[in-house]
């Protein structure tokens, strides 16, 4: 009959070190293996670049910036300054009311800025004479602006009469010029901002009235 060999006691207790340091090493392993599915909370991630992992809570970590670009401010209109051709009489001649179609498209008179009609004659007749036709230029050229829907609160008429020529009336040898005379029957108009102190400007020493 054989012999039943038991363990020392040396014997036992090493074997049940061992069998703990055994079941140690794999709860390690299991923990290393669980730690690579966790996410962590602190990552930041640059604005645009974004992750394509969810967080854990399931709200976005993505950072959405958004940019308005601000609209352009667009640039005011110019002043406007136009010569209104009044060859002979006092009406709005056809050349005339050709330069004032297009004062009605312009962003000048859009703009809703005082306008000024500084009417002009010859040096032909009296002064009383021009000065009365000079008015009634500018007068006209008021009317058929306000025919046509332009407040006559913005309008300011002045009469030069004869004082303020575009070229000489009279030729080197003192004769008449009647070219130059064509010329200078006008009427100015104007069209800007109002000045800094509200008040309207006014050329010269002209007689100056409201459109009504």
């Amino acid at each position: 009959m054989p012999r039943s060999i038991q363990p020392s006691p040396v014997a036992r207790v090493l074997a049940a070190v061992l069998l703990a340091s055994a079941l140690g090493a794999c709860e390690i392993r299991h923990d290393d293996a669980g730690d690579e599915d966790v996410i962590p909370t602190d990552v930041v991630i640059p604005s645009g670049e974004p992750s394509a992992t969810p967080s854990p809570s399931g709200v976005s970590i993505i950072r959405e910036d958004v940019i308005e670009t601000p609209e352009p401010t667009p640039e005011p209109p110019e002043p406007l300054d136009v010569v209104l051709p009044f060859a002979d009489g006092t009406d709005v001649s056809p050349d005339a009311e050709e330069l004032l179609q297009l004062v009605l498209q312009s962003d000048a008179l859009r703009a809703g800025w005082p306008i000024t009609l500084a009417g002009h004659t010859d040096s032909a007749g009296n002064d009383q004479a021009n000065l009365r036709a000079s008015r009634s230029r500018a007068e006209n050229v008021a009317a058929w602006l306000i025919e046509r829907g332009v407040a006559n609160e913005r309008i300011t008429v002045i009469a030069f009469g004869e004082q303020n020529p575009l070229v000489p009336n009279a030729k080197p040898d003192g004769s008449p010029d009647e070219v130059a005379r064509r010329r200078n029957r006008r009427v100015e108009l104007t069209i800007a901002p109002p000045p800094a102190d509200d008040t309207k400007p006014v050329e010269n020493e002209g007689d100056t009235t409201q459109a009504s």
